[in-house]
C-alpha cells in the first residue's frame, strides 16, 4: 500500500511539474509578445497609446499566470502535502487568493484606461471587475480575521 502511495505521489509532482512548465512557457511567450508588439508600434509610430495598454494587459496576464505556475510549483511539487499544517495550509490558500486579487485589480485597471480612450459607455465591464477585486480583498480579510484565532 505504501509503495501505490509513493508512486501515485510521484505522478502526482510529476504532472503538476508538466502543468507548471507549460504554464511558465505560456506566461514568458504573452510577456514577449507584448514587448515585441511594444517594439513594432515604437518604430511603426502607430497607436502606440493603444499598443502599450494592450501590452499592460497581456504583462499582466502573463505575470500572474507565472505567480500561478510558481505557486504550484512550491506548494504541489516541493513541498510534502502530508505534512503541512492547518496553518500552513491557510498561508498557501491566502497567498493563492492575493495573487489572484492582483492581478484582477491589475487587469481591471488596464480595462478602466482602455474603455476611457475608446468607448466611456463601455466603462461599466471594468468598473464590475474592479469590484469584485474589492470584494475578493474584503472576503480575503474577512477570512483572516475570522481564522486569526485558530493560530493561538
Amino acid at each position: 500500500m505504501n509503495k501505490a502511495k509513493n508512486i501515485s505521489d510521484l505522478i502526482g509532482r510529476a504532472v503538476y511539474g508538466i502543468i507548471c512548465l507549460s504554464l511558465g512557457v505560456i506566461s514568458l511567450t504573452m510577456i514577449g509578445v507584448a514587448l515585441w508588439d511594444i517594439w513594432l508600434s515604437a518604430h511603426e509610430r502607430t497607436l502606440l497609446v493603444a499598443s502599450l495598454l494592450n501590452a499592460i494587459g497581456l504583462i499582466v496576464i502573463g505575470m500572474a499566470v507565472f505567480d500561478v505556475s510558481k505557486f504550484l510549483l512550491e506548494e504541489e511539487v516541493f513541498s510534502s502535502s502530508s505534512t503541512k499544517s492547518p496553518a500552513k495550509q491557510r498561508e498557501a490558500l491566502l497567498k493563492f487568493l492575493v495573487i489572484i486579487a492582483i492581478a484582477i485589480s491589475l487587469e481591471s485597471l488596464v480595462f478602466v484606461f482602455d474603455a476611457g480612450t475608446k468607448d466611456i459607455t463601455k466603462l461599466i465591464y471594468p468598473t464590475f471587475l474592479l469590484i469584485s477585486a474589492v470584494l475578493v480583498v474584503v472576503g480575503l480579510g474577512v477570512y483572516q480575521r475570522l481564522t486569526r484565532d485558530d493560530d493561538k
